[in-house]
């Protein structure tokens, strides 16, 4: 059986991969240029600290539009099927990010830059927060349980192919290009490079068969009339648990991928090159890591992996620091790569762990809105946070502090999320072990 399934469950990851790649390089490509040219280009009255922060504001908006986008997307997905979510989020993160490279500097319009940039990077998030959900279940679901956490696990990727290729992208660029070339039209090209991303990635995911589980509830006449009003009531406990269980992954990444290159460049005197390839080589060992990460999930169970995470998060952060103070690039990369180790043991985990807790007829919604609560709570405010905190001339222990009391706020959350792995004598996975902490299903 497995036989005939597994072409298209193969066709399924890559297309599911491929889509979160191209979200992501749109995501990411905007966090890069925060941290490299907004700033000065669209705050220039401010002084270039509070630009930096203005530009990780602009960035911050694109996680508060996540969760909003999990609710405009979610119920798509409950009522009409996960593939139109897919298609749809895909086209308005590919519109988004295209306009961003278009939007004329604050010397040209004044005021109006900024607003602009901050109206596209909203809708952006609203793409993303709809993205997740759609994806991975639809590769969980058409998933045999035993290998779903491999599988599901593939979309996980996605983030990191994305990251490799938007500051591949922009590294080049700042390489090839005058530091006022760059300034002035370079910093555009990989906005405007999205555009022929998001096309092949709607040819890919217009091929794409609907998740049977989803058939199953359409035919039954089972999907959920209101899918967002019967998470809210009915699972409101469960998705701040997963949010507050993801939040420190969110944290630590953004911490190393966006806060560390400002500091490294800012205060540390480092090559904006040399760090960019510190952060990129170790996201590239991530990426190849996640398949594995996600089948010791099959093996040994979601809830340990991202025990283990937080517990490695919350050993490595001082020495991350430290490391990272030395100003030496293979220190530096060590630094990073531990960060985004234990990061990677949660995350790839992750798109099998969180829908399997939520019923199928709500769990597009659920599990969406947890993973983007989650980028609110851990990712929106890091960058900031962060930089505040670096200002002075000692080392940043702050930082180290902040991100450790993020990774202990997740443990609690993971010690009380329950085991979801499906096993011969539990082939729910272990739903049931979750009904006593949703209030609403007793009148169901």
């Amino acid at each position: 059986m497995h036989h005939d399934r597994s072409p298209s469950l193969a066709r399924l990851a890559a297309a599911s991969l491929a889509g979160t790649a191209i979200e992501f390089y749109d995501f990411f490509v905007y966090g890069t240029a925060a941290a490299l040219v907004l700033g000065p280009l669209f705050f220039p009255t401010f002084s270039p600290l509070a630009g930096t922060l203005a530009a990780f504001g602009t960035f911050a908006v694109g996680f508060v539009s996540r969760p909003l986008g999990s609710m405009l997307f979610g119920p798509i997905g409950d009522r009409h099927g996960r593939r139109p979510v897919l298609i749809a989020s895909l086209l308005l993160t590919g519109v988004a990010t295209v306009a961003v490279g278009f939007v004329p500097t604050y010397d040209s319009i004044g005021i109006a830059a900024p607003a602009l940039l901050l109206v596209l990077r909203f809708l952006q998030g609203l793409g993303l927060g709809g993205e997740w959900g759609g994806a991975v279940l639809l590769t969980a679901e058409h998933a045999p349980p035993e290998r779903r956490g491999l599988w599901s696990g593939f979309p996980q990727v996605g983030p990191a192919v994305g990251f490799l290729l938007a500051n591949g992208t922009m590294l080049a660029l700042s390489a090839t290009l005058t530091d006022a070339e760059f300034r002035s039209w370079g910093w555009r090209v990989p906005f405007w490079g999205a555009g022929l991303l998001a096309a092949a990635g709607l040819l890919l995911r217009a091929q794409l068969t609907e998740s049977p589980r989803f058939q199953e509830l359409a035919e039954q006449g089972d999907r959920a009339a209101a899918p967002l009003a019967e998470v809210v009531r009915g699972h409101w406990r469960l998705v701040l648990l997963t949010a507050g269980g993801l939040a420190v992954g969110y944290a630590v990444f953004y911490a190393v991928t966006t806060w560390s290159l400002a500091y490294g460049t800012e205060r540390l005197g480092v090559a904006r090159t040399t760090l960019l390839g510190c952060i990129m080589a170790a996201v590239a060992v991530m990426g190849a890591l996640t398949p594995l990460a996600a089948h010791l999930g099959d093996r040994f169970g979601r809830r340990p992996l991202c025990l283990v995470g937080c517990v490695a998060t919350m050993v490595w952060m001082f020495p991350l620091v430290a490391l990272l103070r030395t100003g030496e690039p293979p220190l530096m990369f060590l630094g990073i790569l531990g960060a985004l180790l234990a990061f990677i043991s949660m995350f790839a985990v992750t798109s099998a762990y969180l829908p399997e807790p939520f019923e199928a007829r709500v769990r597009c919604t659920g599990a969406a809105l947890g993973y983007n609560l989650a980028g609110v709570l851990g990712g929106a405010l890091t960058p900031i946070v962060a930089t505040a905190m670096s200002h002075g001339d000692g080392p940043p222990w702050g930082v180290a502090a902040y991100l450790t009391a993020a990774a202990l706020l997740s443990l609690g959350c993971f010690a009380v999320l329950p085991e979801t792995r499906p096993t011969a004598d539990r082939p729910d996975g272990g739903r049931s072990a979750v009904r006593p902490l949703e209030a609403g299903e007793a009148a169901v």
